[in-house]
C-alpha cells in the first residue's frame, strides 16, 4: 500500500513539473520579427518612444504582409498604435547607435499569435501558412510582333527579377543559367511554346518547385502565361498587363512587382489557414520522460494549423493534451508523420506511437 501511495505521489510529482514548466512555452506561442531598423534625426523634439512605436508599425505590418494576400492589405490599414501593441508580447532593442545626428535603432518584436489570428479573423482574412520555399523560375518573353523571343540576359525581366527582395516574400526565386542548349531548345518549340513541358530543362536544377512564364508582348498589352508546379500542385494563371513598356525601368519594376505579388498570392492560397475551423483532438501522451514531452510541445507550436493546445488531465501514466486544429484530421496526421510522429487512431482519445 505504502509502495502504491509513493508511486502515485512520483507520478503527480512528474506530471505537475510537466504541466508547469512546459506550459510556460505553450503561452509563449509567438511570431517573432527581427532587425526592424528605424532612423530618425536626433533633434530637440526626439523622442525615443516615438522611435519605437513607429518600430511597432514596422514590424506588425512586415508580419501581415507575410500572413495575408494582397488583396487583404486594405483591410489594416486603418488600424490604430494601440491595437497592434495589444498584440505584443515582448521587444528588445537589439542595436542602437548615433551617427551624424541621426538616431538609428534595431528592433526585434514578438506578437502573440493567438492575438493575431484573432484579430485577422475578425477582418475576415484567412492567413497563410508561413512556408519558405524555392523555385525555379524561367520567364520567357515571346514578342508577337516578330514572332520571337527573348531569353537569359537578354530578357531584362530575367536581369531584374532577383534585385529587389522582399523581407515578407515567402517565395525564394532560382533563376536558370545561360546555356546555348537550353536557348535551342526553346527555340525549337517556339511555334508549340504554350505545350510544351519544360522538363528537359528543369529537371536539371532538382527542384520539385518551378515558375515557368510566357510572356506574350504585342503592341498593345502584355499577356502572362504562367505554369507553376509544386509537390502537389500544377497550376495554369493567366494575367494581362496594359500600358506597360518593358524598356522602361519605371514599367519594368511595376511589372515584376506585380507578378512576383501574383504569385506570392497563389503560394498563401495554397496554404490558407482557415480559422473559422477549430478541430478539437485529443491525444495521450506517456508521461514517463518529461525532454520527450516538452519536445512534442515544441513540435505542436511549431505549427501553423495548431490554434491552440492545453493539458486536459493527467493520471499516472499519461498526460492528455486538448489540440485546437484549423484543418481536417488527415491534414493534422500528415503534418505529425512528416515530423516523425505517428499516432493511433482507433479510439476516441489517440495515442502517441
Amino acid at each position: 500500500m505504502h509502495y502504491i501511495r509513493s508511486l502515485y505521489i512520483f507520478f503527480s510529482i512528474l506530471a505537475l513539473i510537466i504541466f508547469f514548466f512546459s506550459t510556460k512555452e505553450v503561452e509563449a506561442k509567438s511570431f517573432e520579427i527581427n532587425n526592424i531598423e528605424i532612423s530618425i534625426p536626433f533633434e530637440n523634439d526626439f523622442d525615443k518612444n516615438n522611435v519605437i512605436d513607429s518600430g511597432f508599425k514596422k514590424a506588425f505590418f512586415e508580419l501581415i504582409y507575410t500572413l495575408t494576400k494582397s488583396s487583404d492589405h486594405k483591410k489594416i490599414k486603418s488600424i490604430q498604435l494601440n491595437e497592434i501593441k495589444s498584440m505584443i508580447e515582448t521587444f528588445s532593442i537589439q542595436e542602437e547607435k548615433f551617427i551624424d545626428q541621426i538616431y538609428y535603432v534595431k528592433l526585434g518584436v514578438s506578437f502573440n499569435k493567438k492575438k493575431i489570428f484573432n484579430y485577422l479573423e475578425k477582418k475576415n482574412i484567412f492567413p497563410s501558412q508561413i512556408i519558405r520555399e524555392k523555385f525555379l523560375f524561367i520567364p520567357i518573353i515571346i514578342d508577337e510582333n516578330i514572332n520571337d523571343l527573348i531569353i537569359f540576359s537578354k530578357n531584362p525581366i530575367y536581369n531584374k527579377w532577383n534585385e529587389d527582395k522582399s523581407r515578407f516574400a515567402l517565395i525564394n526565386y532560382l533563376l536558370p543559367t545561360e546555356d546555348l542548349e537550353d536557348l535551342n531548345l526553346i527555340k525549337k518549340n517556339l511555334d508549340n511554346i504554350e505545350n510544351y513541358n519544360f522538363n528537359e530543362i528543369t529537371k536539371k536544377y532538382s527542384l520539385d518547385n518551378y515558375i515557368i512564364s510566357l510572356i506574350f508582348k504585342s503592341k498593345n498589352e502584355i499577356r502572362v502565361l504562367s505554369k507553376i508546379f509544386n509537390k502537389k500542385n500544377e497550376i495554369i494563371k493567366n494575367d494581362t498587363f496594359k500600358n506597360i513598356d518593358l524598356s522602361k525601368q519605371k514599367d519594368l519594376s511595376i511589372f515584376i512587382n506585380d507578378l512576383k505579388n501574383s504569385f506570392e498570392d497563389n503560394w498563401k492560397k495554397l496554404n490558407e489557414i482557415n480559422t473559422s475551423i477549430k478541430l478539437p483532438i485529443v491525444i495521450k501522451f506517456k508521461n514517463n520522460d518529461v525532454r520527450k514531452t516538452i519536445q512534442f510541445e515544441a513540435v505542436l507550436n511549431d505549427i501553423e494549423l495548431v490554434n491552440d493546445f492545453f493539458i486536459k488531465r493527467f493520471d499516472k501514466e499519461f498526460v492528455f493534451y486538448e489540440i485546437l486544429f484549423n484543418g481536417s484530421v488527415q491534414n493534422f496526421i500528415n503534418i505529425m508523420q512528416n515530423k516523425d510522429y505517428n499516432l493511433n487512431t482507433q479510439k476516441k482519445v489517440w495515442t502517441m506511437e
